[in-house]
């Protein structure tokens, strides 16, 4: 039975509300400061933490709650008559509700935003979940209430533990936080699941997201090659600020384009290899209407992503049962810190995004003819989707459009064949196109490749002990190059 329960709050979000449900129940209610001034002004009576502790409230309330009084009211084991004649022989009163959340470091950190009696009081009624409950978020609330009206005052033990699981867990990402505020030179994660998914890459292993909540609007559950394809579509299609359409198949773009609008961008998009976009997925930077809904329809699509769609849009693709439909107004915003990649079984690589972009002012320029304006506006556009594309990464492009992509190949000149080959079956030009490399030319026949099809500039990294040669063979075949010093290599 809850009959007396301890109420300390940062976000007091429905706090009144519920402290009159619990009130309603014939519950004790104990608080402190603010959360205590709050309830009286919605006439919940309220006995403050002091008269349980006997102690004022100090330091600008940094002490309040930690006293035997009120811990060993919480932590007291139910039953176990040497706890109970404890805690009677020292007049204390078992505390059976806490409802606690924290200040907001996770969004805020700063020293003072460091809480340390409501971790102690979450740890502690976690701990002893058997007999106390602990509530950590507004968000349970109702649940709570509920229960405890259906079970007259009472919550089951199967409900006591997973609110005891989910205090433990916002605890640990509470330290995990802190940790890396103050520079601790060790990794530690903590991401709540978010939803169990069908399979992982294959039907026989079990996955799981964990962190990001992402749900699709239309069609069946999102897989895990779905979010992993979706997280790599997504990356390369917010590099953009004009209207753009990427398809991304095993992580990797196989058609990019830009143009005046989101219709036209996937209408180029898909010519760049519509083989390979079969069952990809397709994202947009700009809000989808119906007619690129329409032009999709012919197309096998597994995730269409974009910051919107109107309700036509979503009409026709709730047609395609097998579509699903990602709205990524707020993944858009969210910013990445870190990649993690485990290896070795047991053990992690971390590294910082790839992030860097081109600085105009530390390109070169070693061969004889320089690129032209519309040259260097296509070579950036290459460039930007080898940086995306599995290395080696070869990318023939227009200044709006990805006219071959070759990736994932075990020699540069292979992924060079492979990008031209693609450009070939899908029907492109590529007299007149730019060439970009994720990395640096170990030898001129990347070059050489290029000077065959007719393409006009080249950007790459440079850095290969035979970047003489990769030049002269460029002023050979009057072909402009631009060496960046940035590498882009994505394995």
């Amino acid at each position: 039975m809850i009959r007396r329960a301890l109420i300390s709050v940062y976000d007091k979000t429905g706090v009144a509300e519920f402290a009159k449900a619990l009130r309603g129940m014939g519950v004790e209610i104990i608080s402190t400061g603010g959360t205590a001034s709050l309830l009286r002004e919605h006439n919940v009576p309220v006995t403050d933490v002091s008269q349980v502790t006997g102690f004022p409230e100090m330091l600008g309330g940094r002490v309040k709650t930690l006293h035997p009084n009120v811990h060993a009211g919480i932590l007291h084991r139910r039953g176990n008559p040497e706890d109970e004649a404890a805690i009677k022989r020292h007049g204390i009163k078992p505390i059976d509700l806490v409802v606690v959340n924290l200040y907001p470091f996770l969004h805020e950190p700063s020293l003072e935003n460091i809480d340390i009696g409501g971790v102690a009081l979450i740890r502690a009624a976690a701990k002893n979940w058997a007999g106390v409950a602990v509530v950590v978020s507004p968000e349970q609330y109702g649940a709570v209430i509920e229960e405890l009206g259906k079970n007259r005052g009472a919550l089951n033990n199967s409900t006591r533990l997973k609110l005891a699981q989910r205090a433990f867990a916002v605890t640990s990402a509470y330290d995990a936080a802190i940790a890396s505020f103050f520079g601790a030179d060790r990794i530690l994660i903590s991401s709540v699941k978010s939803q169990d998914l069908r399979y992982g890459e294959n039907p026989h292993q079990k996955a799981a997201l964990y962190g990001a909540c992402v749900k699709s609007l239309a069609g069946r559950q999102l897989s895990y090659n779905n979010l992993l394809d979706a997280s790599a579509a997504l990356a390369l299609v917010r590099e953009f600020s004009e209207p753009c359409c990427v398809i991304v198949k095993h992580t990797s773009p196989c058609g990019v384009a830009l143009a005046q609008n989101p219709k036209r961008a996937y209408e180029l998009a898909l010519k760049t290899d519509a083989l390979s976009a079969f069952g990809g997925i397709v994202a947009f930077n700009r809000r989808i209407d119906a007619s690129v809904a329409k032009a999709m329809q012919p197309q096998f699509v597994e995730v269409v992503m974009a910051p919107g769609f109107d309700r036509k849009a979503l009409e026709l693709f709730a047609k395609k049962k097998n579509l699903r439909v990602i709205d990524t107004t707020a993944l858009a915003k969210q910013k990445q810190c870190r990649q993690l990649r485990s290896v070795f079984s047991d053990a992690l690589l971390v590294q910082e995004p790839d992030c860097i972009v081109l600085d105009e002012k530390k390109l070169a320029y070693p061969t004889k003819r320089k690129p032209t304006k519309r040259e260097m506006l296509a070579l950036r556009f290459a460039f930007t989707i080898a940086k995306h594309a599995k290395s080696n990464a070869i990318v023939f492009a227009s200044d709006h459009q990805a006219l071959g992509i070759g990736a994932g190949q075990t020699s540069r000149i292979d992924a060079a064949k492979v990008a031209v080959e693609k450009a070939k079956r899908a029907g492109m030009k590529l007299k007149g196109s730019v060439l970009a490399s994720d990395a640096f030319f170990p030898f001129p026949d990347c070059v050489e490749l290029a000077a065959k099809i007719c393409a006009t500039a080249i950007i790459q990294p440079g850095g290969s002990l035979r970047d003489a040669d990769s030049i002269a063979a460029c002023d050979r075949k009057r072909i402009a190059m631009v060496l960046t010093g940035i590498r882009h290599f994505r394995h």
